[in-house]
């Protein structure tokens, strides 16, 4: 699968994150952590890991001009952290928002990078 690929997916992740952590709170539900919320982020993860590498050897190659490996482990531990607290409607609002719109916007930039550099395929 492509960097290009991924970083759509991650992209639909973040937004499907903020839709779930909005129902969490609407509708006042608590999730069953080895049910729901543990399976959903084990899988996500690896597809997260799948991202990096390919990030890695992005950013060595083409060496984008405002996208570095520092970004690159920033996204890694937001979107982490991001799914994890999507489950739950006691995570405040506010931080959880800021970092939404973070990694998204880190996302978007490196998409953006991927389609002015042919990689878009």
């Amino acid at each position: 699968m492509t960097l290009y690929t991924l970083t759509n997916e991650l992209i639909e992740n973040v937004e499907a994150a903020v839709k779930r952590y909005e129902n969490m709170r609407e509708f006042d539900l608590e999730p069953d952590f080895f049910t729901e919320v543990k399976p959903y982020a084990d899988g996500f993860l690896e597809r997260l890991k799948a991202w990096e590498e390919s990030a890695k050897i992005y950013v060595a190659e083409y060496s984008p001009k405002y996208f570095h490996h520092l970004q690159i482990i920033n996204i890694m531990d937001t979107m982490e952290q991001l799914i994890v607290q999507s489950f739950y409607k006691k995570t405040s609002k506010k931080r959880f928002m800021d970092s939404a719109r973070s990694v998204e916007y880190s996302l978007r930039k490196l998409r953006r990078y991927l389609e002015e550099d042919g990689l878009h395929v």
